[in-house]
């Protein structure tokens, strides 16, 4: 079993940039496709990007796209998003979450999953 600790959200203009990172304990997750998800008030959760095993591909939402960066470290066992030219429609409770099958796109795919990170981007 896997415990996911997200951190590194937080209040941000319009414009600025952040980064969360997402620290796995209990079991290395370097052989494991890891996504970040988010979940606005009153919508559903959605999918943001996703990487896999290796890091060699990345997967992301057209909303972040360019704007948005998800890498890892596997030594560390952490998963990260940078999320640069934030827009206030960012503003989301993150989720990071470990995948054990299918497509990165879908969240009944991830098994494991945070406690989430909140975002908020003001105007």
């Amino acid at each position: 079993q896997v415990q996911l600790v997200e951190s590194g959200g937080g209040l941000v203009q319009a414009g600025g940039s952040l980064r969360l990172s997402c620290a796995a304990s209990g079991r290395s997750i370097s052989t494991y496709a890891m996504g970040w998800f988010r979940q606005a008030p009153g919508k559903e959760r959605e999918f943001v990007a996703a990487i896999s095993w290796s890091g060699g591909s990345t997967y992301y939402a057209d909303s972040v796209k360019g704007r948005f960066t998800i890498s890892r470290d596997n030594a560390k066992n952490t998963v990260y998003l940078q999320m640069n030219s934030l827009k206030p429609e960012d503003t989301a409770v993150y989720f990071c979450a470990s995948k054990y099958s299918g497509s990165n796109y879908r969240i009944s795919n991830y098994d494991y999953w945070g406690q989430g990170t909140q975002v908020t981007v003001s105007s």
